[in-house]
This record gives C-alpha cells, sequence and structure tokens, in this order.
C-alpha cells in the first residue's frame, strides 16, 4: 500500500532510487570497514582493531536506518551484494599491506566523497523531490559521517 504522505508517487520512487544508492554506498563502506577490522596488522593493531569495530557498529545502524527510510516511504531496499555492487560508486581495493594507515587513508575517501553525495543531494529531496524529512533526514547522516571523517583524518596526522 502507497504511504499518503504529501509525495507524489513519481517522487517516492525517486526518492527511493537515491536513497538505494546511498544503501549500497553505506554497505560498501560498512564491507570496507571489516575488513580493516579483519586484516589490520602492525604495532597499533589493537587500538585500530578496536577503532574499526566502533566505526563498522556506527555503519550497520546506519545501513538499518537507511533501508527502513526506504521502507517508509512504500518501496524496497535493496538487500542482495550484486544489487549493491550495480547501485555503490565506491569500488574495492587490493592492500599490498594491510597498515592501518592504508586503511584509514581508503575509509577517509570513502567517507568524504559520501558526504560530497549527501551534501549535493540535500536540495534535491527538499526542492526538486518535495521530501523536506528526506532531505532533512540525510543532512544528519552527512554529519555523521563528517564525525567519522574526522576521526579517521585524526589518526593521520
Amino acid at each position: 500500500m502507497e504511504p499518503k504522505i504529501g509525495i507524489s508517487s513519481e517522487n517516492l520512487a525517486g526518492v527511493a532510487h537515491a536513497l538505494n544508492h546511498i544503501l549500497a554506498d553505506e554497505f560498501l563502506l560498512y564491507t570496507k570497514t571489516r575488513n580493516a577490522h579483519w586484516n589490520v596488522e602492525g604495532p597499533d593493531f589493537h587500538t585500530k582493531h578496536l577503532f574499526f569495530e566502533s566505526q563498522y557498529g556506527q555503519l550497520d545502524e546506519i545501513m538499518d536506518s537507511v533501508a527502513e527510510r526506504i521502507r517508509s516511504l512504500g518501496h524496497y531496499a535493496p538487500a542482495t551484494l550484486k544489487s549493491f555492487l550495480e547501485l555503490t560508486h565506491f569500488s574495492e581495493v587490493l592492500h599490498n599491506k594491510n597498515d592501518s594507515a592504508g586503511f584509514i587513508t581508503e575509509l577517509l575517501n570513502d567517507h568524504e566523497s559520501l558526504i560530497i553525495h549527501l551534501r549535493e543531494n540535500i536540495n534535491i529531496f527538499a526542492n526538486e523531490l518535495k521530501d523536506l524529512g528526506t532531505s532533512d533526514y540525510i543532512t544528519g547522516l552527512m554529519e555523521t559521517h563528517e564525525k567519522m571523517a574526522w576521526m579517521l583524518r585524526s589518526h593521520l596526522r
């Protein structure tokens, strides 16, 4: 049953489609952060292992929240590896060595890329698709990623 929330069917579909891409990016970022958690090596192993665990925990909550936002708008969230790989704008990186600086740099680049993508869509959701709720939602999501990126960036100083 389609929600009757003051947003046209076409706009709801447009918002859900855009959120599908965001969910795919969140899933890839989560997976890459899990990889860092599992495979980081070096003298700072223990602290970085715990740090990456903290970050993937946040990303797990974000993924659930994005998927639930899609569902609240009357659409289904993508939930297969194939669909995530088709929808994401991230790529996988093979590491020559599993040091914390390499993982942190890669994750930071992805967070910053996602922040830019979210920022670019705030006004599209509000003005073009007439969905102030999702505009507000991704503003908060952007702020969460800004903080996560700050935490990553601080390790590289």
